[in-house]
Formats: structure tokens, C-alpha cells, sequence
């Protein structure tokens, strides 16, 4: 049996993004007022902060301010202010703007600012180390520890150093226990513990399925005479059908510099459906052509999108610890906007666990009760809970009568009126897609390497690093499934659904077979969301392992 160090903490962060750091940074912050020392370990699996981090990203400062109310003074990484907000209804060849005083208040951007928010991350992170928080990057959280009462206790972190059978090779350094009175998790969209802890707990039992969106960004560096700084255009409409959910985003900040992202949601019905080459596809339309002429695409990126709402949330806390921003899935979908609220729960978050800390006597069985109710009387519940059925309407009426009752939910919100139901999320997105026999195949354009590009083009540009050898981090459960059923039944859609080219059907004679190339990962999570049944399990691969997103 592995020998392993065991390193003991107050609180344990799980994830080095917005909410993790805004948690941490909040902690030591109320440890200081109070002159208490409360140690805090943050581990992160990406190779350095901000490495994983993909966003748009127009973040509202609301919860910025609170944290830290001089943040301009301090140097914080917010430079471009929106300026003017556009909404279009793209079809193949025309766009039509909605003019802004139609639209509801709440998809406003004024006073929002345009970043990277790998770049606010990495600065957050700075400020924690200051404060005396350790952070530890490239350390994955492979295995969430529980003692004998079902209480999480902490974590393990994974093994460095095996080799792909599994093997410990000369270079091998075993995982270290890493134990805390309390477990803040705030590893994003779909991760790995949040998984295992909801279902070793039961705590998905009372909640509609999670819902999401695959998310696609680019970043180009455009003429001078087509950049607008502080300018952020939304779309929706075409190339997609108005069965099929999602929209665009255009956001101009920095030196000529250009955010370009696509979303679809996942519960797409159509198999031959590629959300990758329909983000191509939208490149190609006039508006978008003409922003690009000339332009140099600089990095490209894919990452799975928390989109159910508030009916979707597992409970936010367990004996040990609790669910933080994406984690727990703090997602405003219409604003296409989730960094406020997910700094605004680890604010909270803190607040919860240092109260618990310095009050131990008061809490019964390691339960973090307030934290709940923290929520439910800020305003992350107030932004929420306005457009919780948005994402169902887009469900059942799809994309053009969805927004249009969106829209007047919207506005009806912005009075303070608001329906009396929530409308339930059906199916997962799992359950969603049709048999062949019942699709039309989709015959997308081939890349013209000037507007459009193939996958591996693209992530050649997402600077991906895997140890060659290291075993596979991407889990079959039931070898015969992807051929047995995934193939004959919808055409082998892994091969379609994944950004990345990781899914490749072989045919060799009268067999075939499901090629997994697992360097091309991403870490988008959606092979592990989007499974027929549910027959891929994502989990992470060695520490530091994965794309390395500069300023996204």
C-alpha cells in the first residue's frame, strides 16, 4: 500500500478560480479584522492560475467591489468599459439589431467591464498569496476523502508519475492526503469531486437535472479600422435552428484585440449535429466575415457552461464542506454571465466558514447551514431566481417563442412581478438526442483556413500538454458501448460533440473501433456530459496536464 503524506489545513479550497480565490482572499481578510490565524490550502489542477480558465468574459464588478471596494488603486486587470451594447438576430445573410431600449433591463452591461479572466484570476491569486494563503497549482484533486459518519474530510490528490498501464515509473511521486475542518469546492462546470461527493451523498436527489452549454471562444487580433474598444455585441439565430439553443458573442477590448465566442446548448436533438463546426459556420456570415478580414486568430478555446438554473442545484452543502460558482451552478444564462455571482458565494462561502470555525460548538455534524440562507438573502438568489425559466421556455418553444415569453419574464422581473411557477427541466441532456434513422444529416463547408479551421488546427493554438505516457484520463465504463450502440444508433456523436478530435471511430476491415486520443483534451467536460449513456467518465489527468489558456 502507497505511503502518504498528510497535510492538514482550517479550510481546503478545491479550484483556483473566481469563487475559490474570492473565498480564500475573504477568509484571511475576516481572520485579520478578527486577529485569528486560520490556514487555508488552495489546490488547483491546472499547471499555473488562470491556466484552465475560459470565459468571454463582460464581468459585473458588483462583487469585486465588495471584496475589494479599491481595486482601480490596487491594479486589478478590469481596463475596457462596455460602451455600447448590441443584440442581433442573425439569418445567413442579413443581422437585424434590437434596439436596446427594448430589451429588458437586466441584460444590460453598463457600468460591466471586458477582461480576460484568466488574467483577474491570476491577480486575485496574487492577493491571496499575500494574504498568507497557499496555493498550490498542478495538484489535482483526484479523490474526495469522507471519515466513518459520511462527514468529507478532505481530499487526495493524484499520483505524478504513472505511466499509461498505471505503472509507477522512476519519476513517480504519490498523491498526498490533504485534511481541513471544512472543503469549499469551486472546481467549475462538471468537475470530478463534485460528482463523486454528490453521489456518494445523495444530492442530486431533490433537483432537476443539470442543464449546459458548450461554449467556444477565440481570440483575434483585428485592423485597426474594425476595432470599437468597450463594444459587446450578443446574437442569436443563425446558423443554428430554432431547435437548437445558443447564440454568439462579440466583445472588442485591448490593443485591437477581439473575443469571439459561440455557444450551444446541449440538449441538442440532431446526432450529425457538430456545435464545433457550427461555430465555424457562424464565422462565415457577413458581419462576422467582415470583422475578420485580415484579422489573426491568436487562440482558440471549448468549455462546457453551467445552465439550469436554480431548479438544477444540487444542495449547496454536505457534513464538510460546500458547492461554490460553477460548482454549484451560479450561472445567469440570458446574461451569459456567472463571475459576479460566483465570487458573491465564495464571499459568503467565507463568511459561513469562519463564523463555524471560531464557533465550533454551534454547528452539528460539520454542516454548514447558513450558507444556504446566505444565499437565498443575497443578491445571487435575486439575479437568479429572475430568469429561472428561461432555460425551460428555450426547451419547450425553442429559440425565437422561448425569448419572446423570456422576454416579457424579463421585463415583468424588472417591476418586481414574478410568475408564480418554476418550470422543470425534463430530461438531461444525455437523454436528448434522436436515432438516426430519424435525423438529417448536416453537411458542414470545409475549413477555408482563412475564417474557418479544423479541430486540430484550432488546438494547436490552446497550447495542450499531456505526458505522453500517462494513463488515460478519460474513462470507457463499458467497452461495447461505443460500438454497439453509440454507433449503429446515432452515428457515434463523440466524434461530433467533442471540440477537440479526442473521439475517432477506426474501421478496420468488417470491425470498427473508438479511437480515443486523449492529447487532444481540452478538459471541456462535455464527452462526460453528452454520452448517450453516460458511458464516458471524465476525471483528471496528471497534474498540470491540459491546455494552457493565455488571457482568456
Amino acid at each position: 500500500m502507497t505511503k502518504r503524506d498528510v497535510m492538514e489545513y482550517d479550510v481546503l479550497i478545491i479550484g483556483g478560480g473566481p469563487s475559490g480565490l474570492s473565498a480564500a482572499i475573504k477568509i484571511k481578510q475576516l481572520a485579520k479584522i478578527e486577529e485569528k490565524e486560520i490556514s487555508v490550502c488552495l489546490v488547483e489542477k491546472g499547471v499555473e492560475i488562470g491556466s484552465h480558465i475560459l470565459s468571454g468574459a463582460v464581468v459585473d464588478p458588483v462583487a469585486l467591489n465588495e471584496l475589494f471596494p479599491e481595486w482601480q488603486a490596487k491594479g486589478a486587470p478590469l481596463k475596457t468599459k462596455v460602451k455600447k451594447d448590441i443584440f442581433n438576430l442573425f439569418s445567413k445573410k442579413k443581422n437585424l439589431s434590437i434596439p436596446h431600449f427594448l430589451m429588458p433591463p437586466l441584460m444590460s452591461n453598463k457600468d460591466n467591464y471586458i477582461i480576460s479572466l484568466g488574467d483577474l484570476s491570476n491577480w486575485l491569486s496574487e492577493e491571496a498569496e499575500n494574504f498568507g494563503v497557499e496555493i498550490y497549482p498542478g495538484f489535482t484533486a483526484q479523490e474526495p476523502l469522507f471519515n466513518s459518519k459520511n462527514q468529507l474530510i478532505g481530499i487526495l490528490t493524484g499520483d505524478m508519475g504513472r505511466d499509461a498501464n498505471g505503472n509507477e515509473t522512476n519519476n513517480f511521486v504519490p498523491g498526498i492526503e490533504i485534511h481541513a475542518k471544512y472543503s469549499l469546492v469551486a472546481e467549475g462546470t462538471r468537475g470530478s469531486i463534485t460528482k463523486q461527493i454528490e453521489k456518494k451523498l445523495s444530492l442530486r436527489d431533490k433537483s432537476d437535472p443539470q442543464k449546459y452549454g458548450l461554449g467556444f471562444k477565440e481570440i483575434w487580433r483585428v485592423k485597426n479600422d474594425m476595432h470599437n474598444p468597450g463594444l459587446v455585441e450578443h446574437s442569436m439565430g443563425w446558423p443554428l435552428k430554432d431547435d437548437t439553443g445558443g447564440g454568439s458573442f462579440v466583445y472588442h477590448y485591448g490593443e485591437n484585440l477581439v473575443s469571439l465566442g459561440f455557444v450551444v446548448h446541449l440538449d441538442y436533438s440532431n446526432p450529425y449535429l457538430s456545435p464545433f463546426d457550427e461555430f465555424q459556420q457562424f464565422k462565415t456570415h457577413p458581419k462576422i466575415k467582415k470583422l475578420l478580414s485580415g484579422a489573426e486568430r491568436l487562440s482558440y478555446g471549448a468549455r462546457a457552461i453551467n445552465e439550469g438554473g436554480i431548479q438544477s442545484w444540487a444542495e449547496l452543502i454536505f457534513p464538510g464542506g460546500l458547492f461554490m460558482g460553477c460548482s454549484a451552478g451560479m450561472v445567469n444564462v440570458p446574461r451569459i454571465k456567472g463571475t459576479h455571482n460566483a465570487m458573491k458565494s465564495g464571499i459568503l462561502a467565507a463568511e459561513t466558514v469562519v463564523h463555524a470555525i471560531n464557533n465550533p460548538t454551534k454547528i452539528k455534524n460539520r454542516l454548514l447551514t447558513s450558507y444556504p440562507e446566505k444565499i437565498k438573502n443575497s443578491w445571487i438568489w435575486n439575479d437568479l431566481y429572475a430568469v429561472r425559466n428561461i432555460k425551460p421556455l428555450l426547451s419547450r418553444f425553442g429559440t425565437k417563442l422561448g425569448m419572446f415569453f423570456g422576454g416579457i419574464e424579463m421585463w415583468l422581473a424588472s417591476f418586481k412581478i414574478f410568475f408564480p411557477w418554476t418550470l422543470r427541466h425534463k430530461k438531461a441532456d444525455h437523454e436528448t438526442l434522436i436515432d438516426i434513422k430519424n435525423a438529417k444529416p448536416i453537411n458542414y463547408p470545409k475549413p477555408d483556413g482563412i475564417y474557418t479551421f479544423d479541430k486540430l488546427n484550432s488546438i494547436s493554438l490552446s497550447n495542450i500538454g499531456h505526458e505522453a505516457n500517462q494513463p488515460c484520463h478519460l474513462k470507457i465504463i463499458d467497452q461495447d458501448i461505443p460500438t454497439k450502440y453509440n454507433y449503429p444508433k446515432y452515428n457515434s456523436p463523440e466524434q461530433r460533440y467533442c471540440p477537440a478530435g479526442v473521439y475517432e471511430i477506426i474501421k478496420e476491415s468488417d470491425s470498427i473501433k473508438l479511437q480515443i486520443n486523449s492529447q487532444n483534451c481540452i478538459h471541456c467536460k462535455t464527452c462526460d456530459i453528452k454520452d448517450p449513456k453516460q458511458n464516458i467518465n471524465w476525471v483528471p489527468p496528471e497534474g498540470g496536464s491540459g491546455p494552457i489558456y493565455s488571457k482568456m
